[in-house]
């Protein structure tokens, strides 16, 4: 029984990141400011999306979403307010855009190249002969016979 009222309370840890008195009155505005928190990294954090971060930052970061959505920017407007004052390491998921699309690619390029050379590699061991041994002269040939017949 403790051990189930454990693992409640620790699922239902990241609801209390977000203070009750943070949460906008109109639900549709509430829903969108929760779905930006998810898409926000948390600065002090690093690893936790401003949704599930308790830091004093996140706190001050989720006001500001719904401060910002209360006055009527776009989830792009909001976006784009964090992006320009902390850049896209803010984002949870960084946009692909020309600065950072060598980043974007380089994951499938690299595992291209990587069998490319694999293949290059085999292919030049199969074209490889294999070396030929090499004949007894007779003196070796003679010495054998001796040796066997002993």
């Amino acid at each position: 029984m403790i051990r189930i009222g454990l693992i409640l309370i620790f699922l239902a840890s990241p609801l209390w990141a977000l203070d009750p008195s943070e949460m906008l009155e109109d639900p549709g505005l509430e829903a969108r400011a929760r779905a930006i928190d998810h898409e926000l990294r948390c600065v002090v954090c690093q690893s936790e999306s401003v949704a599930s971060s308790n830091a004093n930052w996140a706190e001050d970061a989720r006001r500001t979403v719904r401060e910002l959505i209360a006055g009527g920017a776009t989830d792009e407007d909001v976006m784009d307010f964090f992006v320009a004052r902390y850049g896209e390491f803010v984002l949870m998921s960084p946009r692909v855009s020309g600065s950072n699309w060598l980043l974007w690619a380089a994951g499938p390029l690299m595992l291209l190249a990587g069998l490319g050379l694999g293949l290059g590699y085999l292919r030049g061991r199969a074209r490889v002969a294999a070396p030929q041994e090499a004949a007894l002269s007779e003196a070796e040939t003679k010495r054998l016979r001796e040796i066997l017949k002993e």
